[in-house]
């Protein structure tokens, strides 16, 4: 038996309808666009001594950039090692990484604002992750999950997609921000970043429209070329549309980074979190409050995410439930344990990955692809860094487009659908965060129903969960947090 029909077989190609080629394409695709967090993740994390305060990891010794390469390779060997458990034992197209908005919480509230040091912040992600895995084996993520009301799963994709168009459009130029509306049109006819996005994203938009496998890959990489060629020419200053490599009429290798695979001052580091003299003033309430906050917000991101990508790629049941959910929950739960181990904040599963179902990608051999390109780029981080973000982001717009189809799923003549789907759709992008969407549908569906006389289509876990995102949106917002850090 050959490798394709080991992998066939292993995977279940023929049941998922889909085939080598295809996984390989989606798992590129996947990867390309979510191949920034080698650069942000790190970025975030590390604590920048511009600043006045304390907003992240810093160590004694260590420069901001040598804490930031060590962070690339601890991101890359998190998102290698979480995706890697999805594909061989969810075998689902999901790629895992450290979360944007969870780690900017690790670095500007938990150890900024409140003071936590960053060695006990790492000890709530892996405290996190442990009640992730326990509550998952126990069967409890599942069963909440599925007590989710029916609009708000049926309106989780379009809300991602709307979340994945508004992160995609500002890195693109397209969208930017305005003191007085908050977000404007950007400078199409004169920005070079936003001018080269809008020829690559309609130039993928016309590549899908014809039906090209592989279009969201071929405008990528045809975008990156575009930026390379006007950098070369010197048409663009070097550093704006491509890689600062890329000088005009040449190349300049030393413009690459070159990472730092010893990790061990980050390796491991959780522990004296929880019993070192870091852990020495640990307050048990905030630090159990923080424990909190890391599990609710990332809990229904993931959810948010499964089902969302679940339905685009066709995977949801007749009751819009994913599966044998518990199985990609518990790969997430085992990665944000990993990451918190290795010394990053929480592990999840990625709206990118709706970029390589698009293209095709049923199985967790997609994934596999995600897995083994990130520890590829071990070997080449400066590679990954080479993508620029406006670029790899037009497959989010693209797939963001797609996902608004969802909507015709949601009964909109029925305001008691209606409502808790509009505000799951509309809260997500405007909040930045999938799981505040959730909670804002989840919240406002019993409240609905029960003016509506409908008492006997509300569970009793609906009820519950809405009143616990009461009390974490008063945790979180309502200066609770601050008033123990102080």
């Amino acid at each position: 038996m050959g490798i394709r029909e080991t992998l066939g077989e292993y995977f279940g190609f023929a049941e998922h309808g889909t085939n080598l080629d295809r996984e390989i394409r989606a798992g590129i695709t996947t990867f390309l666009t979510m191949s920034y967090i080698v650069v942000v993740n790190p970025s975030i994390m590390t604590d920048q001594p511009e600043t006045e305060f304390l907003d992240g990891i810093a160590i004694q010794g260590l420069s901001a950039g040598q804490i930031e390469q060590k962070l690339a390779v601890i991101t890359i060997l998190s998102a290698f090692t979480a995706t890697l458990v999805m594909a061989l034992y969810a075998n689902r197209p999901f790629a895992q990484a450290p979360g944007l908005g969870l780690n900017a919480f690790f670095a500007f509230t938990v150890v900024g604002s409140l003071g936590v040091p960053w060695q006990t912040a790492l000890a709530a992600v892996f405290v996190e992750g442990i009640i992730f895995v326990l509550l998952t084996v126990a069967g409890v993520r599942k069963y909440v999950i599925e007590a989710f009301p029916e609009p708000v799963k049926f309106a989780v994709g379009a809300g991602i997609g709307a979340f994945l168009a508004i992160i995609g459009l500002e890195a693109m130029g397209i969208v930017v921000n305005d003191p007085a509306t908050y977000i404007t049109l950007g400078g199409v006819a004169s920005d070079p970043v936003a001018i080269l996005s809008v020829v690559g994203l309609f130039f993928t938009f016309a590549l899908y429209a014809r039906g090209v496998r592989g279009s969201i890959i071929i405008g990528i990489l045809a975008t990156i070329l575009a930026g390379v060629v006007v950098t070369f020419a010197g048409l663009v200053q070097p550093g704006v549309v491509a890689s600062p490599a890329i000088q005009q009429g040449g190349f300049d290798a030393s413009a690459l980074t070159s990472p730092d695979y010893d990790i061990r001052p980050l390796a491991g580091a959780f522990v004296s979190g929880l019993v070192g003299d870091p852990a020495a003033n640990l307050d048990a309430f905030a630090f159990s409050l923080v424990v909190f906050t890391f599990f609710f917000v990332d809990f229904f991101d993931t959810a948010g995410t499964l089902t969302g990508v679940g339905q685009a790629a066709g995977f949801l049941d007749e009751n819009g439930d994913l599966p044998e959910i518990e199985k990609p929950l518990l790969s997430d739960g085992i990665g944000t344990t990993v990451g918190a181990m290795l010394g990053t904040s929480t592990v999840t599963t990625y709206i990118e990955s709706a970029t390589g179902v698009e293209e095709g990608g049923r199985t967790g051999m997609t994934a596999l692809v995600v897995a083994l390109l990130f520890l590829g780029s071990l070997v080449l981080v400066p590679l990954a860094a080479f993508i620029p973000l406006y670029a790899s982001h037009i497959a989010l717009v693209v797939v963001a487009v797609i996902m608004l189809g969802n909507l015709t799923d949601i009964q909109w003549d029925d305001v008691t659908h209606a409502a808790p789907a509009g505000m799951t759709v509309l809260i997500m992008p405007f909040t930045y965060n999938i799981g505040y969407g959730i909670a804002a549908g989840i919240i406002t569906y019993p409240i609905v129903k029960a003016a509506a006389g409908e008492f006997e289509d509300i569970r009793p876990l609906q009820v519950l969960l809405a009143a616990l995102f009461v009390i974490y949106f008063i945790v979180r917002t309502g200066g609770v947090l601050s008033a123990i850090g102080g």
